[in-house]
């Protein structure tokens, strides 16, 4: 059988080839990951796949939870910590979580001289709103646009209570 070439498939020579993106976190200088984009090359828009490596001592992001993107990590290798909510679980090669809309905050630490490799996914909300409550920031995602504020910032909207009509 031959290696057929086909506009839906990624093969590991073809994952080889897509670059290694070095990407820190905007809101956590210690969230350093590498990660290739697996989805893109394919053509696919509400979902996102990356395939991601950390590296001792680094986190993969900032404490967060989505309000409309859902996420899902798979481990291909390495061990890390993953903190969920006020929790930390240790987790290694084969584990799966998967963090509904939101779900509790959460990021994974690698304190091992490994490197921890994931496969995290979710999908790309038109609209998303990302909290990272140990920062105090609310970012939001509208069409590809990202703005945050301090949530101490926010301000609830209120309206004039309704007047009532004479009969």
């Amino acid at each position: 059988m031959t290696q057929k070439h086909s506009p839906f498939l990624l093969r590991p020579s073809d994952q080889q080839a897509v670059k290694e993106v070095h990407f820190v976190h905007q809101h956590n200088p210690n969230g350093v990951r590498h990660k290739r984009n697996l989805t893109d090359p394919l053509g696919l828009e509400d979902m996102g796949v990356h395939l991601v490596r950390v590296t001792q001592g680094h986190d993969s992001s900032e404490h967060h939870f989505h309000e409309e993107d859902e996420e899902f990590i798979y481990v291909i290798s390495g061990h890390a910590q993953a903190h969920i909510g006020d929790e930390v679980y240790d987790v290694g090669p084969g584990d799966f979580m998967a963090f509904p809309k939101k779900s509790p905050a959460h990021y994974i630490h690698n304190p091992h001289a490994e490197d921890f490799v994931y496969l995290v996914g979710g999908t790309r909300a038109p609209i998303d709103i990302c909290n990272y409550p140990r920062k105090g920031l609310r970012q939001f995602r509208v069409h590809g646009v990202r703005e945050y504020t301090e949530t101490t910032n926010m301000k609830k909207v209120t309206y004039p209570k309704p007047k009532e009509e004479n009969s």
